[in-house]
């Protein structure tokens, strides 16, 4: 056997491994167009929250000394990765509101959640919105009474949460509702707890 023939097989092998290589990649690639670059997959995600939790009633203001219930749901609208920048930027819906248990300031409320993962378990989330309560509203309130100023208010709320689980969390809440000083009396409402969540 010369030399040339040893060249010729080595070169016939040389194309049968590559061959084979490219028909390995190919392979690949259609079963994975974005080969090591693909994004690992998503849970399914979870349209529906519902929240209930207990509130401190305005602990800092005249109508402090009593406890609210607290009930939200959230609508997924446009399920996204939460961990990421685009994730935390696309709001969920949610409507809620909170009763008080001794015949002080209670509200409905809606509006836009905000939720980021900071790991797999821990949250931070903000919402906005707006609320309509039954406060007093005149000038002069009765003692033990907030002064809200107006039937209607600007909701924020915000939370620190832990994932007990895929469908269920714990967060701290703090939520707050004013006018922002557009009616004649502006004393807010701002109350604080816990509240449970199932995502389903």
């Amino acid at each position: 056997m010369n030399r040339r023939t040893l060249t010729i097989r080595s070169s016939a092998t040389a194309f049968t491994e590559a061959a084979a290589l490219l028909t390995s990649y190919s392979t690949a690639q259609a079963a994975d167009p974005y080969g090591a670059l693909s994004p690992p997959a998503m849970a399914q995600p979870r349209m529906f929250e519902l929240r209930l939790g207990v509130y401190a009633h305005d602990p800092v203001s005249p109508e402090k000394g009593s406890a609210d219930f607290n009930g939200e749901v959230l609508f997924d609208a446009f399920p996204s990765d939460r961990s990421s920048l685009w994730g935390a930027l696309v709001p969920r819906f949610h409507i809620g509101g909170t009763a008080g248990f001794a015949g002080k300031t209670s509200q409905v409320y809606g509006g836009l959640t905000w939720t980021w993962d900071v790991t797999q378990k821990v949250f931070v989330e903000a919402g906005f919105g707006g609320a309509a309560h039954n406060g007093k509203t005149a000038l002069i309130v009765p003692a033990g009474f907030n002064a809200m100023g107006c039937g209607w208010g600007f909701h924020e709320q915000a939370s620190l949460g832990y994932r007990l689980s895929d469908a269920w969390s714990i967060m701290a809440t703090v939520e707050h509702t004013s006018n922002s000083g557009l009616c004649k009396q502006n004393r807010g409402l701002t109350n604080v707890g816990l509240r449970l969540g199932y995502a389903f």
